[in-house]
């Protein structure tokens, strides 16, 4: 994969709250970005066409391949397989699966669809036993933090909690450049002891298992604060963490604002501080961090936010332009090979 002269992605241009623009437009702007990329746009091509009217762009590294229909978030994944192959998020899976000159795509659509098809039409890496979704977030000491599982796998072992800490640290390391990525478990408290019997199992496989930089477990509460370059944790738990810290972020600023409007001292306080209070907020912008990848594939897969804007979906494609570009799931299986050998 990292040998072809052009990568080339295939992006689900229908599915989100606001496609087809934001997906054409953050299109356009990595194919402005990465002069080796090619882009395959799957949808309605009279309105893709539309979307790319009057805009400046090199059509002669974009495709469009007409896919009419659209999945929904209230199409059940399984029905999404079988009765809208012609929809813009199955076409894509499609093409990914037959086309090996294609190494991933990216959808705003219908995660449960997109998961199900994945595994179901793609398929896994040899020696996967689940793919798992690790999405990003930003850390109070400027760094990041992968989440690994997100939502994909809501019962898992302490078997799937090693390899969702192999796929992500391999994933960190060739995507966003972090060393010997700092792993911990999430559990209840930090002593070894703690937690259930699955996370006292998975602390001992994870702290013998070679390749990873293992470091103990890991509270919610120290999820931000830098220490940390990866947490394994079940789909379930990983998925209100998320949506936890993300909810109390947000709520912290709509305070914050409340605040600032309650008196003109406040106001005229927070016009000195304007510049910070904006970059705070670009901090906790999750369109600013890209998708969550679905580790374990057999193809490179993102799936971004339903709600991703433009610079969302352009974040979401360099996610999976870098998986391409660093032969991850290459990665990933030779990795796995070795730790299936060394047990």
């Amino acid at each position: 994969m990292s040998e072809n002269k052009n990568i080339r992605l295939l992006i689900d241009c229908f599915g989100g709250d606001n496609s087809p623009s934001a997906n054409v437009e953050g299109a356009l702007c990595a194919i402005e970005r990465f002069n080796d990329l090619h882009l395959i746009l799957t949808g309605d091509e009279e309105l893709i066409k539309k979307e790319l009217e009057n805009k400046k762009a090199d059509m002669s590294r974009i495709e469009i391949v007409h896919a009419p229909d659209i999945v929904t978030c209230n199409d059940k994944p399984t029905d999404a397989i079988r009765l809208k192959k012609d929809s813009s998020m199955m076409r894509a899976v499609r093409l990914l699966r037959e086309d090996d000159s294609i190494s991933g795509m990216v959808s705003t659509g219908s995660t449960g669809a997109l998961v199900a098809a994945a595994t179901l039409r793609i398929g896994r890496l040899r020696g996967v036993i689940r793919p798992a979704f690790c999405p990003i977030l930003p850390t109070m000491n400027g760094g990041i933090v992968g989440i690994c599982d997100s939502g994909a796998n809501v019962d898992v072992t302490a078997d799937y909690l090693q390899q969702f800490a192999i796929m992500g640290s391999l994933y960190l390391e060739t995507v966003y450049g972090v060393s010997s990525p700092h792993v911990a478990l999430l559990n209840i408290g930090t002593e070894e002891t703690k937690g259930d019997n699955l996370r006292k199992e998975a602390f001992s496989v994870l702290r013998d298992t070679p390749g990873i930089n293992f470091v103990g477990n890991m509270e919610s509460r120290d999820l931000l604060t830098g220490k940390f370059d990866l947490v394994v944790c079940d789909g379930f738990s990983g998925n209100v963490l998320i949506k936890s810290t993300e909810g109390a972020c947000l709520e912290m600023l709509k305070k914050l604002k409340k605040d600032i409007s309650s008196s003109i001292i406040n106001k005229f306080g927070a016009l000195f501080m304007y510049r910070m209070f904006m970059r705070e907020k670009e901090f906790m912008n999750y369109q600013n961090y890209g998708g969550s990848v679905l580790l374990g594939t057999s193809k490179v897969v993102v799936k971004g936010h339903g709600s991703s804007n433009a610079d969302a979906v352009a974040k979401c494609i360099e996610q999976a332009y870098l998986m391409g570009t660093g032969a991850l799931t290459d990665k990933i299986e030779a990795a796995l090979d070795v730790s299936s050998d060394e047990e």
